[in-house]
């Protein structure tokens, strides 16, 4: 699984608009309006790299609203929330 965090600007007057049509793209797993540089913040979950060019190249980046994106890459995730669950399994 390939995680990508998408940093998107958008028209002032189409935030809400925008956001609701990126989260309805396949391999958009959730959109935050955020308050900064940036209006929007998209998480795209897919299963290889190359999916990351038809969300976010061919789909995402042509939304009509959106000014500009910044892609970041994860490479690893760290969460104390996901290892307490993962430990407390079956303690219950």
């Amino acid at each position: 699984m390939v995680t990508a965090f998408v940093m998107i600007q958008t028209a002032s007057d189409s935030i809400p608009e925008c956001a609701e049509k990126i989260s309805d793209i396949e391999g958009i797993s959730e959109v935050y309006s955020v308050a900064g540089d940036w209006d929007l913040i998209a998480i795209a979950r897919v299963r290889e790299h190359e999916d990351l060019a038809e969300v976010i190249a061919n789909k995402l980046s042509k939304v009509p609203g959106i000014t500009g994106t910044q892609t970041h890459i994860a490479f690893r995730a760290y969460s104390s929330h996901d290892l307490d669950a993962a430990f407390s399994l079956g303690l219950e």
